[in-house]
């Protein structure tokens, strides 16, 4: 009789625990569901803002719990074919841009800027650093730079000369302008466009701007149009490349995935109380 009651304890606390690690589990679950709906929520957000990437989630299954070693021996002449491995979860293992080129649409400004490929513009900062963008839309400051909708100057810096009638900003970048009274355009500079082996390594600060890291790579300047880069093209912006039925389908996915953690933690609390009444 006391061998009965040892035993059926021990298979008492051995179904607790599986409850246990069956809520901590779906735990993590619901965790990585919230992150992915957070990254969904921002991507719609942003299904308007000029030159935006957008991001998905990325996952990772958690460590294992070995309980039987595959390949074990279970007698002398066979091994176990795939032994007994228990997962503890999942992860959120971070965020990926996807920098796939949005439409092109044509505002006809004059200082609106795309990149139609492959490429970045370059933005000085306060500090005395660069940022990056593939936002085009710039201004005139009142020294007749061009500047980001921030403020924040393009680099090279482009100053547009008082009277100028006309600016052509050619699909190369070269920048030249026609005065008043004048036939012939001046070229007064040209915009370089930079690109780096791995983009999504590029650190987002917002603003519309990225930030050089070491998984992105340094940064390569070339001439819009050639060698890979994509061409400029005056009078149009690029839109964010979200798109939103996409979206909406991940999110009913997230969704769902949630209610099934859910239900997962709501079965395992009954299965919880049902041993507790019955012991």
């Amino acid at each position: 009789f006391p061998t009965r009651r040892s035993s059926d304890l021990f298979n008492l606390l051995k179904a607790v625990n599986i409850m246990m690690n069956a809520l901590w589990v779906s735990k993590t679950g619901l965790n990585a569901q919230d992150h992915g709906l957070s990254v969904i929520s921002n991507n719609l957000a942003n299904v308007a803002t000029t030159g935006f990437k957008k991001d998905r989630a990325v996952f990772e299954d958690l460590i294992y719990q070995i309980q039987r070693q595959p390949g074990a021996l279970s007698s002398q002449d066979s091994r176990l074919p795939s032994g007994l491995q228990i997962g503890t979860g999942v992860k959120v293992a971070g965020t990926q841009k996807i920098f796939t080129t949005g439409g092109l649409q044509e505002t006809s400004q004059p200082l609106d800027l795309a990149i139609n490929g492959r490429g970045f513009f370059q933005i000085a900062m306060p500090d005395g650093t660069v940022s990056y963008t593939r936002d085009g839309t710039f201004h005139m400051d009142a020294e007749g730079q061009l500047v980001n909708a921030t403020g924040f100057l393009l680099e090279p810096a482009i100053t547009i000369p008082d009277q100028t009638n006309t600016l052509t900003i050619s699909r190369d970048g070269i920048v030249s302008t026609t005065i008043f009274g004048e036939t012939e355009p001046t070229e007064i500079g040209q915009i370089d466009v930079v690109d780096f082996i791995n983009p999504a390594g590029l650190q987002a600060i917002g603003g519309n701007l990225f930030l050089e890291t070491a998984s992105s790579g340094a940064p390569q300047v070339g001439v819009a149009g050639e060698g890979g880069y994509g061409a400029m093209e005056q009078g149009f912006l690029e839109n964010s490349n979200v798109n939103v039925v996409e979206e909406m389908v991940q999110m009913i996915t997230v969704q769902r995935a949630y209610e099934m953690n859910s239900k997962v933690v709501s079965s395992a609390d009954q299965m919880l109380q049902y041993l507790a009444q019955n012991t």
